[in-house]
């Protein structure tokens, strides 16, 4: 795993690469580690900021819920990124926590790249992580590692990646499980449905098409939702497109940037004359 190099607002960050900045924020049932194969594809155009979640890695936990968690974030951002709107990638736990960041800080970036999101669980999935937070609580983060992996990897696909696999686990299990709870009990009330209609930034809402955690259908609802919002899905792909689908992801990534660029050169122009 990359180690830290830096810290932002006092959250640990491994920095690299050269270009316009990309924060990336990982998944409640990972760890920064996850997205260390979009480095050497990205680093050579893009500066890649990877951040531990507040409470993950080497990153203190922080009071307020999902509102603290953002403002914690969003001073990061603004300290790792002085003078610039970088794009806000998240991937499960990381997107409800980039779009909940956005929806706070309108200004902080130029838009959210969205990996396994939505605004919202049905009763099937808040039920499901109360059941986490129940079992973690009763028995340790061990007696639920299996069910937690299943929901990154389908086991047809994890047969696929043992040593992947093995590595996620570890890491699940090495999560505080008061900060895991905490997560779960935000994601089984999370809804940010009418908010998101108000989002400031473009949004890139991608899914894997074997995801059980965040289904395809959430991030289609999010792209519907918000005023600015492309949807799409990532074949043979489940929870983890950083691990599952890298290359693509980075093309993807890629594309959705030069949009970016491509939006803002008109405005810049105009203010210029």
């Amino acid at each position: 795993m990359l180690t830290a190099n830096t810290r932002a607002a006092g959250l640990s960050a491994h920095i690299t690469g050269t270009g316009p900045s990309i924060v990336f924020l990982h998944s409640l049932l990972s760890d920064r580690g996850s997205l260390e194969p979009m480095v050497p594809l990205l680093s050579d155009s893009f500066r890649l900021v990877l951040l531990d979640l507040p409470g993950f890695g080497g990153s203190p936990r922080v009071d307020g819920g999902l509102d603290g968690q953002a403002d914690a974030v969003a001073e990061a951002v603004a300290e790792a990124c002085p003078g610039e709107t970088p794009i806000l990638f998240g991937n499960g736990y990381g997107s409800f926590l980039a779009l909940a960041t956005a929806l706070r800080h309108p200004q902080l970036s130029s838009g959210l790249f969205l990996a396994g999101c939505g605004a919202g669980f049905t009763e099937e999935g808040r039920g499901a992580f109360r059941f986490m937070a129940a079992k973690a609580g009763e028995e340790g983060l061990e007696s639920i590692a299996q069910t937690a992996m299943l929901r990154l990897f389908p086991a047809a696909m994890a047969a696929r990646v043992p040593q992947t696999l093995a590595e996620r686990r570890a890491a699940f299990v090495a999560t505080d499980p008061d900060v895991f709870r905490e997560a779960c009990g935000i994601l089984a009330t999370l809804d940010l449905k009418e908010a998101a209609r108000r989002l400031a930034v473009p949004v890139f809402a991608c899914a894997g098409a074997l995801d059980a955690a965040t289904p395809p259908v959430m991030a289609q609802e999010l792209a519907d939702l918000v005023p600015n919002g492309t949807f799409h899905e990532i074949p043979d792909c489940a929870h983890v497109p950083t691990l599952q689908a890298p290359a693509e992801v980075a093309v993807l990534l890629t594309g959705f940037a030069r949009t970016l660029d491509a939006s803002s050169a008109p405005l810049a122009a105009s203010r210029a004359g």
